[in-house]
């Protein structure tokens, strides 16, 4: 597999994790406007980004295969608790 190969396959895997991050932030944002007006657009999705991401591999270590249903449950997971935390958080 030569470089450029490898970079479009590992971009694949996490490319999930991203567009979800992206929708659901611009979901939250819409839907729960006034208890999340001092985050941005880009904070909630970098957020979930980097939640979903690690929900992947960690479903990637304990399952050991891409792909499964328990896999985009964690990734999912991963995603949305950084909203929920932000929300729950009290404002400052």
């Amino acid at each position: 597999m030569n470089p450029l190969d490898a970079l479009w396959h590992f971009g694949n895997f996490f490319v999930p994790a991203w567009w979800v991050a992206g929708l659901l932030a611009a979901l939250v944002k819409l839907l729960w406007r006034r208890e999340l007006k001092t985050h941005s657009w880009s904070a909630l999705a970098w957020r979930g980004a980097v939640g979903g991401s690690l929900g992947l591999l960690l479903a990637l270590a304990l399952l050991e295969r891409d792909g499964k249903m328990a896999g985009y449950g964690l990734m999912l997971i991963g995603i949305s608790l950084p909203q929920a935390w932000l929300m729950l958080k009290p404002a400052r």
